[in-house]
């Protein structure tokens, strides 16, 4: 009875070592790539937002009630149209007061004026006259200036992208109601990490992608680098022209990749397959380490230049458990298993 378990548990053992044996040294399933050529870009990626390359805060210079609304956001206007009325009234009142008063300024100024010529009265009274009448035209001046600052108008030609404002809401002095783009087309501007910005350079070529716009790619150019960079996020400002900026909204969220360097016709793999510049690649049906040299590294697609041939299987991505000389049954990227 003792030799039965023995030999029960020696027959266990050895189904165990087998299956750890098999687990370790068996064929395992890899996926595999065939490298492809094209073009290999180099980039540097970012996130930017479009914006105006204009915005100008369109806010009165007196304080007052807001009681109409000319216009509205998505408006497009004209240089000098009317956008808003803040309530003038204590102006209006105080402009027809003051005409009230220039106008008998005037005319104490024409009746002294006879008196003098006829030498009834002395020539300091007239003066005083004038001055009178030119202090009442001024205070009647300024006051119709005042009341023309109730009227907010456009400065020039744009798109009223934003408004900040309700009728009946008091509007202090230099508090912006709207916000007008104009004077120039839409931009980017995206935030480049503080290590990647000295490859950055005026004149570079930019791809940019929007989910707004998810099957399309969007040329641009960058315009503009900040001198000084953010020391809390650690990147710089830069600012990306854009070659179709009709297809694009103000406040859209877009991907930019700043192309760095591009070769045609180059040998590529899956940025996945490439670790410490190694590639595991399967021959005759087994795995082996091959030393590779790179070029361009892609997010997505790596260039090799040196160590691969066109015709290799590469292993798309390489795990630990990959070792020279196992066995492997191969499958091709988004395929079944191949004895």
């Amino acid at each position: 009875m003792r030799k039965k378990w023995i030999w029960i548990l020696a027959v266990g053992v050895l189904a165990v070592a087998g299956s750890i044996f098999w687990w370790r040294e068996g064929p395992i399933v890899v996926t595999v790539v065939t490298p492809t050529r094209g073009p290999a870009v180099e980039a540097i990626y970012a996130t930017g937002t479009v914006e105006p390359t204009v915005m100008l805060p369109i806010a009165p210079r007196q304080a007052g009630h807001l009681v109409e609304l000319k216009v509205d956001e998505g408006s497009e206007v004209r240089k000098g149209q009317v956008l808003a009325r803040l309530d003038d009234e204590d102006l209006k009142n105080t402009v027809e007061e003051l005409t009230a008063r220039m106008w008998f300024a005037r005319t104490q100024y024409e009746r002294l004026q006879e008196l003098v010529r006829r030498k009834v009265i002395a020539k300091v009274e007239l003066d005083r006259a004038r001055s009178d009448l030119e202090a009442a035209e001024a205070a009647l001046e300024r006051a119709r200036a005042q009341r023309g600052f109730m009227t907010l108008t456009s400065p020039a030609d744009g798109l009223i992208i934003r408004r900040d404002g309700e009728i009946g809401q008091f509007i202090p002095v230099g508090q912006a109601v709207f916000y007008l783009s104009c004077c120039a087309p839409l931009r980017v501007t995206a935030e480049v990490d503080e290590e990647d910005i000295l490859r950055v350079h005026v004149g570079q070529k930019a791809l940019l992608r929007a989910e707004a716009l998810p099957n399309q790619v969007l040329d641009g150019e960058v315009s503009e680098i900040t001198p000084k960079g953010d020391p809390i996020a650690r990147s710089y400002r830069v600012r990306i022209r854009l070659a179709e900026p009709e297809k694009l909204r103000v406040g859209m969220t877009v991907d930019a990749n700043l192309i760095v360097s591009e070769k045609e016709n180059t040998l590529l793999v899956p940025s996945t397959a490439v670790q410490n510049g190694v590639v595991w690649v399967v021959e005759d049906g087994k795995l082996h380490r091959r030393k590779v040299k790179t070029g361009v590294i892609g997010a997505v697609r790596t260039e090799i230049v040196e160590g691969l041939s066109p015709e290799a299987q590469v292993v798309e991505t390489p795990s630990e458990k990959l070792r020279d000389g196992r066995a492997a049954r191969v499958r091709s990227s988004s395929s079944v298993p191949v004895s």
